[in-house]
């Protein structure tokens, strides 16, 4: 129903003389074996709900609904299936489904008593996409086929309405010159333009009977000037095109991009739903509308909806008029239409268990179901949904849990802008997607996606969104439009990224030509900064500061709900303190990785670091690691606080020495005058640590190895810092991990060290800490050899950042030049560095799991690289049965739900094989 652009199909070689579909349709069925057409409609269907990878989410919502005996416009769905053939064959549509499209019209012919291209009973069609998953204005849309002037002759004759003949008319050469034979729209919005001039007129609905005419020979002009020829009047070609066209935008450059921000891989393609149109511009006694069951921003059980009289869809859904609220307006409009929508509310959820987003059309007091689908919100609302429906018995606490996606957690992380901050709000408009945001003004999708490339923040200020922007909604950090109500283009794809969206902030004059945006007389610009509340609706000047978020109310009885099923356990990566705390508030149990080489970047600490590189012999070695010693057992006294009772897992010093040093020689004189030292002398270390592939070079256990000194103070750090601990009768649960560790023997010479380290402080302390000692498997052969390397670890922590470069070869720095086109091309099902690449590293994970486990039953098993936050990398996790993934302190929600969603998942599955 959106506005939509494809290249120009191709034009057939001869056009059919137009008759009905029931004369035109052949005697024999298609071709045997493949049923390529599904019909609905008159209370039956041949599809159901469950068929949605056949059919799609509206092609089997369609056919169920009939079924459920809701009032839907008979018509008929061409398979994904179909799809996929017409794309395999080089975009030629299969032999045989235009005879089986015609029997299927006939069969919609015979239930609505109209006959397609029959001036004196017309029947007119819409032809819309409908892949398995929501694809919101991705795809192409035709309404009003079937017509040319004959055919709006008889209709405006029949109706006696000849104003909504023709405005129908209007509509198909437009959205047929624009989504079929690839002419712009704003050729035709020109002339509309002209034409309301012309007649002194604003809107659409105040052209009359003549000046639509006037308009719809304009249309004809511009068609014919584009494309070479008359718009064609045989209504099959007119349906065969279409047809065509929403199969082409399949692989459109636009729908390739929203598969790709969405992950959505491995459909066939999408379906093609053509069905008896019913119209919502007949006149004033008539509308059209889009509505969710509950409110899709903040979750609240409310009718959610708005509606447009004497429009069509696409007028709605594209943002170009601003509709009006169904729960304020409708009643006034229609006592009767209210009712029927609170009705429809209460069986869609009744049926659905979900929140349905719908399109309606009340055609002269009738109302119509156009479609229904599970409805897209964000993640506020989607925590408060899943929660009051448990409470109201319509799901259980397992169908709650899993009615959650865990990323989207991530937009209840994000920070909220500052209460207590004075703000200067210059602009209201409707609250459609919440959240905070903060950026430069772009007035264009391809400008907002260059700026964001040379790390601008940017705010997306636009008339209306349409399709077309996705690239720059995706990396906007808000959007604002002028125009467009809560179901507007804009409105829905933004809650479906959750990025904060206020939508139809009218006092905004947008000039994106000029690049300037002036409200209530003061002009911005694109050097302008301003603020987004996609929770209020307030459009403010400069940036406002934000707080952090918290668990909290929903959101924390969700959390509670996932800790009741969940069974592996989230920890957290972190390096501070502040750390720490931050990520047991969001539930941590534990720190699977703190990054010991961070507490040395301090500006003091620095300079001992360096003077310990430089040092040439072991006792100078000694002296300026002992300077860094108090350093170390602080930071780790105040971890062992904050995470109080819980276990620390802290890597011993893992990056390359070169890495502390300065590399320009401004910085290196200054280091070498501190230290009392030459230039030269300082360049020559540098040289001397220079390496051609550092990340295979001299770093993790192998600097131990050959710098044993520094094993040993940072061992004498941990333990010093854990018998402080246990003094102030704080339990203190320390395990100490060798990085990069390859063989047995790494290992066996490294626990030695650690061994006589820890005796000699419990020995100085006259006390005992209880610590583990273990290793990261971030290593290939590690993982192989995982039965040897774990009769001396009592711990793997699996590093999977290293582990996936080393496995694939690739540099993490340096894929990003390859690896989008891998990506977009499906050679690899995602990034392997963002979720786990389960048929080669989980496989090496899997292995070192069960050999490990081999040797030491009791053997920990975790996982702290960054794939412990993402959902399919904890599903993984849980399946091969690790204790626990640790990730950034933000992802531990995300992480929590997802381990629930994985016990819940591999629970269903045992019960399925029985």
């Amino acid at each position: 129903m959106a506005k939509t652009k494809t290249k120009p199909a191709k034009k057939p070689a001869a056009k059919p003389a137009a008759k009905s579909a029931s004369k035109a349709a052949p005697k024999t069925a298609a071709k045997a074996g493949i049923k390529r057409v599904y019909f609905f409609g008159s209370g039956k269907a041949e599809g159901n709900v469950t068929m949605r990878d056949l059919l799609g989410g509206k092609g089997s919502n369609l056919a169920d609904m009939t079924s459920a005996g809701l009032n839907v416009p008979p018509g008929f769905t061409i398979t994904t299936a179909t799809c996929k053939e017409y794309n395999d064959a080089g975009q030629k549509l299969p032999k045989g489904l235009l005879d089986e499209v015609k029997l299927h019209l006939a069969r919609v012919e015979k239930a609505t008593g109209k006959k397609f291209g029959d001036p004196k009973n017309p029947l007119l069609l819409a032809c819309r996409s409908g892949a398995k998953d929501s694809m919101p204005g991705m795809m192409d849309t035709v309404l009003n086929i079937g017509l040319n002037d004959a055919v709006v002759a008889g209709m405006a004759a029949l109706t006696k309405n000849d104003r909504f003949a023709y405005d129908s008319y209007r509509r198909l050469i437009n959205m047929y010159g624009d989504t079929v034979m690839g002419v712009d729209h704003h050729h035709f919005e020109h002339e509309l333009s002209a034409v309301k001039n012309a007649k002194g007129v604003e809107l659409d609905t105040d052209l009359d009977a003549d000046g639509l005419k006037d308009v719809v020979e304009r249309y004809k002009k511009v068609y014919a000037e584009h494309v070479g020829s008359p718009f064609p009047t045989d209504p099959i070609e007119q349906l065969t095109l279409a047809i065509e066209a929403v199969f082409k935008s399949w692989m459109g450059d636009r729908a390739i991009r929203y598969r790709e921000i969405n992950e959505i891989r491995g459909l066939l393609g999408t379906a093609v739903n053509v069905q008896a149109m019913v119209f919502g511009n007949m006149g004033d006694d008539c509308a059209t509308g889009v509505a969710f069951t509950r409110n899709p921003s903040t979750g609240e059980n409310e009718f959610y909806g708005e509606f447009l009289v004497n429009a069509q869809g696409e007028d709605v859904v594209a943002g170009i008029r601003t509709p009006l609220e169904c729960k304020s307006e409708m009643a006034k409009w229609s006592k009767k239409g209210w009712q029927e929508l609170l009705e429809v509310k209460k069986k869609l959820e009744a049926r659905y268990k979900d929140v349905q987003d719908f399109e309606f059309t009340i055609e002269r007091g009738t109302f119509y179901m156009l479609q229904t689908r599970n409805g897209k919100r964000t993640a506020p609302a989607a925590v408060r949904i899943a929660i009051e429906m448990l409470k109201e018995k319509l799901i259980d606490e397992k169908t709650a849990i899993l009615r959650v996606d865990p990323a989207a957690l991530d937009q209840l992380l994000h920070p909220t802008f500052n209460p207590n901050f004075p703000k200067t709000i210059v602009a209201k408009g409707l609250p459609a997607s919440p959240g905070a945001a903060v950026g430069k003004i772009a007035f264009t999708a391809e400008e907002a996606e260059e700026r964001v490339g040379k790390g601008e923040q940017i705010i997306l200020v636009r008339r209306e969104t349409e399709p077309a922007d996705i690239g720059g909604m995706h990396v906007s950090e808000g959007i604002l439009t002028s125009t467009g109500g809560m179901t507007s283009h804009a409105a829905v794809v933004a809650r479906g990224m959750g990025t904060p969206c206020v939508a139809g902030a009218g006092a905004l004059q947008i000039d994106a030509k000029a690049r300037t945006l002036v409200i209530n007389g003061k002009t911005y610009t694109d050097k302008d900064v301003i603020s987004l509340d996609g929770g209020t609706g307030d459009v403010m000047e400069g940036s406002v500061p934000t707080v952090e978020a918290s668990l909290t109310g929903p959101f924390k009885q969700l959390m509670v709900l996932a800790d009741k099923h969940r069974t592996l356990k989230v920890r957290t990566n972190a390096d501070t303190p502040n750390d720490a705390e931050v990520a047991r508030n969001f539930g941590a149990e534990g720190i699977g990785l703190t990054r010991t080489e961070h507490m040395f970047f301090d500006p003091e600490r620095i300079q001992h670091m360096r003077e310990m590189i430089l040092a040439t012999d072991i006792e100078a070695r000694k002296k300026a690691l002992a300077k860094l010693l108090p350093y170390q057992r602080e930071d780790f006294i105040g971890i062992f606080k904050a995470m109080a009772g819980l276990p620390v897992t802290i890597r011993l010093l893992d990056p390359p020495l070169h890495e502390f040093l300065p590399h320009n020689e401004r910085d290196q004189k200054v280091l070498a005058d501190s230290l009392g030292l030459t230039l030269a002398q300082v360049k020559n270390r540098v040289d001397q640590l220079h390496e051609s592939n550092p990340m295979l070079g001299h770093r993790g256990d192998r600097l131990a190895i050959t710098y044993p000194e520094i094993l040993e103070m940072q061992v004498r750090a941990i333990l010093e810092a854990a018998v402080a601990v246990k003094k102030e009768k704080v339990k203190v649960l320390p395990e100490i991990m060798i990085p990069l560790a390859g063989t047995k023997e790494e290992l066996d010479y490294l626990k030695k060290i650690t061994v006589q380290t820890a005796d000699a402080v419990f020995k100085e302390a006259g006390t005992k800490v209880e610590y583990m000692y273990g290793t990261m498997i971030e290593v290939p052969r590690a993982a192989i050899t995982a039965d040897e390397m774990a009769q001396t670890a009592e711990f793997f922590s699996f590093g999977t950042n290293d582990l996936t470069q080393m496995t694939f070869g690739y540099s993490r720095d340096d894929a990003g030049v390859f690896l989008p086109e891998y990506i977009k091309k499906e050679i690899l099902p995602r990034d392997p560095f963002q979720s786990l690449d389960i048929g080669g590293v989980g496989k090496l994970i899997e292995m070192a799991v069960k050999l490990g486990r081999g040797t030491n039953k009791d053997l920990k098993c975790g996982i702290c690289g960054e794939h412990g936050g993402d959902p399919k990398s904890v599903e993984f996790c849980h399946k091969v049965g690790l204790n626990y993934v640790s990730c950034s302190p933000f992802r531990v929600p995300i992480a929590r739900l997802a381990a629930a969603q994985a016990a819940i998942k591999s629970a269903n599955a045992a019960t399925k094989k029985k």
